[in-house]
C-alpha cells in the first residue's frame, strides 16, 4: 500500500521557520522524483520545489527561492522541505508528491499558517 505521510506543519509567525517531512512507503522511493506542492484557499495547487531521484537536481518556484530548501534521504524514504523567512502568503496546505513515469502518488497534506 502506497503511503506519503506529511508532518511538521503548524502555525508560525512571519519570519519564522518550519521543516516539513514526508515519509514514504509502499514503493521504491529512490526511483521517484519528489516534490512539494501547496494550495492556498481559493487558489490552484502550485509546485513549490522538486528534487530528482538521486537528489542531485532541485528546482524551486520563484516565490520561494532563497528561502526554502528541499532535500531527501533515500535511506529513510523521506523528503524534507526546510522553510525559512516565512511570509503570510506562504499560508497553504502543503502536499508531498512522488512521480516516476505514469506512476503518481500524493500525500494527504499538512497545513502551514503564517500569521502574527
Amino acid at each position: 500500500q502506497v503511503q506519503l505521510v506529511e508532518s511538521g506543519g503548524g502555525l508560525v509567525q512571519p519570519g519564522g521557520s518550519l521543516r516539513l517531512s514526508c515519509a514514504a512507503s509502499g514503493f521504491t522511493f529512490s526511483r521517484y522524483r519528489m516534490s512539494w506542492y501547496r494550495q492556498a484557499p481559493g487558489k490552484e495547487r502550485e509546485l513549490v520545489a522538486g528534487i530528482a531521484s538521486t537528489g542531485g537536481i532541485t528546482n524551486y518556484a520563484d516565490s520561494v527561492k532563497g528561502r526554502f530548501t528541499i532535500s531527501r534521504d533515500n535511506a529513510k524514504n523521506t523528503v524534507y522541505l526546510q522553510m525559512n523567512s516565512l511570509k503570510p502568503e506562504d499560508t497553504a496546505v502543503y502536499y508531498c508528491n512522488a512521480v516516476r513515469f505514469q506512476s503518481i502518488h500524493w500525500g494527504q497534506g499538512t497545513q502551514v499558517t503564517v500569521s502574527s
